[in-house]
C-alpha cells in the first residue's frame, strides 16, 4: 500500500466562464419550466432582423445540427460570417474558442465554454475565431445556429483546421 507523505496539492474548481476573446459574448436566454416540460425563447428579433440582446448581429439564416456522440467538429473559421449558437439545456457541449483575427487584442487567446448542461445561454462567435465543438455524451446533441450570412455552396465562407491543431489534448474534458 502506497502512503504519501507530504500534503496534498489543492486547487480551486472554475465555475465561471470569463470572456478571454475580445468580442465573444454569452446572453443568458428566458427559460420557463412547466408542469409538463419548458419553452426557452432564443431570440427577439427587431424588424431589421437584429437580435434584441446582440443588435449588432442581424439574422440571414438559421440551421439545426447533430452531434453523434462522443465526436469533435472542429476547427472552423470565417472571414464575413458571425455565428450564434445554442445548445439545449438537456444536452452538453464542449465549444471551443481561438482567436486569429489579425488586429484582435485578444489574438491568440484560446477560450473553452459549456454549453447547455442544464442552462439557457447563447454563444456569439464573432467572424475571424476559430471555432469548434466536442459532444462527449453517449447519446447526439443538438446545435441550433444563426449566421450573419447565408451559407453559399458554390463560395463558402469556411475554412477548416484539423480537430487536433491546437492540441489533442484540448478536447480532453478536465476531471477533478
Amino acid at each position: 500500500m502506497k502512503t504519501r507523505s507530504s500534503q496534498p496539492k489543492f486547487t480551486k474548481a472554475n465555475y465561471f466562464s470569463e470572456a478571454k476573446i475580445s468580442g465573444v459574448l454569452i446572453s443568458k436566454l428566458n427559460y420557463f419550466p412547466s408542469e409538463d416540460g419548458y419553452f426557452i425563447e432564443l431570440a427577439r428579433l427587431k424588424k431589421d432582423n437584429s437580435i434584441e440582446t446582440i443588435p449588432s448581429f442581424k439574422v440571414q439564416q438559421i440551421s439545426y445540427s447533430i452531434l453523434d456522440k462522443k465526436t469533435i467538429k472542429a476547427w472552423h473559421i470565417h472571414d464575413k460570417q458571425d455565428d450564434l449558437w445554442f445548445i439545449p439545456p438537456d444536452n452538453k457541449v464542449l465549444v471551443g474558442l481561438h482567436d486569429l483575427r489579425k488586429k484582435s487584442p485578444t489574438k491568440g487567446n484560446t477560450q473553452r465554454i459549456v454549453l447547455g448542461n442544464h442552462q439557457s445561454n447563447l454563444l456569439f462567435i464573432p467572424k475571424g475565431v476559430a471555432h469548434g465543438c466536442a459532444n462527449f455524451s453517449t447519446l447526439p446533441s443538438t446545435l441550433i445556429y444563426m449566421t450573419s450570412k447565408k451559407f453559399n455552396l458554390k463560395n463558402p465562407d469556411e475554412k477548416r483546421l484539423p480537430w487536433d491543431y491546437f492540441g489533442k489534448d484540448f478536447w480532453k474534458a478536465n476531471k477533478g
